[in-house]
């Protein structure tokens, strides 16, 4: 019984890290792959098959070389010299990204309840200080009970969008429409390794504290099936509902036909799942920076809270997930081809 809650949690974990405000919204997925209609279905298969292989790749190398942070587990797979460049690279891509959740969390408060932006970025610099403090425990638990949260909601509004005319099913299939430009080919390449590389921060240590190499490979499978379903019960979603494509926040304009209390849960898992992402990438780098520079955890997670809330004060969360994103996916797609040569060492 305990195996099977570990791989759970690993699971959930996974998922919670990867999710964050651009996948909550709907923002990255209209981006990625709705825009691209039946292409984007395609593409969200090919994404999450890659999510799972890499993902579970990573825990299990950092399994077996004991790697307490990102940092040791570049070192390996890039050598030291050339380690070093990397994990600069990858720490001001996750930086940049916990920026985006942050400014993505002022954007709900702001936009979505009429409260002051800056209250809904401290609101969860406050809260996400807390959590990390706990370590990798307070990670699970803020997963345990989000990820099932934000998997039943995905049910639920897909079920009330296609309850009524089951035929629109078929609209994710059918919608075929050859773009100008061929990003909806390399999408789910750059989407996948965007959100690996980013994920990596806390996958690493993951890999580390379980060890166990059955329990991490069923939990990045499982991690990797449940970020499949929540990607299509959303794309599905939206590709119904097209004119919301141009929001900031497409999902929000879904929900809002469903009545009042439903619209303020969803800015609830919203939040959660943006919660989630900030509190899994501060945690992961501030282990890194613990290991740099050998300062104290609580001044090393307080410094990284003071960066991220001073980027996302200067750029709005739709300017930085548009831009950033797709750059950051295209960067990632170098490290995935060290990681698919790498092997992973034996006992």
């Amino acid at each position: 019984m305990k195996h099977w809650i570990a791989i759970i949690l690993v699971a959930a974990t996974y998922i919670g890290t990867v999710i964050g405000a651009g996948f909550a919204t709907g923002k990255e997925i209209v981006t990625f792959f709705s825009n691209f209609g039946a292409l984007g279905t395609i593409g969200i298969i090919i994404s999450c098959y890659l999510l799972t292989y890499f993902g579970t790749k990573i825990m299990l190398i950092s399994a077996q070389i004991e790697a307490y942070s990102y940092k040791e587990f570049n070192e390996y797979l890039f050598g030291i010299k050339w380690g070093k460049l990397i994990n600069i690279m990858i720490f001001i891509i996750v930086m940049s990204v916990t920026s985006v959740m942050l400014s993505g969390a002022g954007a709900v408060f702001h936009e979505q309840l009429g409260v002051p932006y800056f209250v809904g970025i401290i609101s969860t610099i406050l809260l996400a200080y807390l959590v990390v403090m706990k370590g990798l425990k307070g990670l699970f638990a803020i997963n345990s009970y989000i990820v099932p949260l934000i998997i039943l909601f995905g049910f639920f509004i897909f079920v009330s969008i296609f309850d009524h005319d089951p035929a629109q099913l078929l609209t994710p299939f059918l919608s075929i429409k050859i773009p100008e430009h061929p990003f909806w080919a390399i999408s789910p390449f750059t989407y996948a390794s965007f959100n690996v590389i980013t994920a990596m921060v806390v996958l690493v240590p993951l890999g580390k504290e379980m060890k166990d190499e059955k329990i991490l490979r069923w939990g990045g499978f499982l991690g990797g099936l449940g970020l499949l379903i929540l990607l299509l019960l959303s794309h599905f979603s939206l590709l119904v509902n097209p004119a919301t494509f141009a929001f900031e926040i497409p999902m929000a304009e879904i929900v809002k036909q469903f009545g009042g209390l439903i619209h303020m849960l969803f800015l609830l898992i919203i939040f959660s799942e943006i919660f989630n992402t900030v509190t899994a990438n501060v945690y992961g780098i501030s282990r890194q920076v613990k290991m740099s520079f050998g300062v104290k955890n609580n001044h090393a997670v307080l410094g990284i809270l003071l960066i991220i809330f001073i980027i996302s004060q200067q750029y709005g969360y739709g300017q930085l997930l548009s831009v950033l994103y797709p750059l950051f996916g295209y960067i990632g797609l170098f490290y995935f081809v060290i990681l698919v040569m790498k092997r992973i060492p034996s006992n």
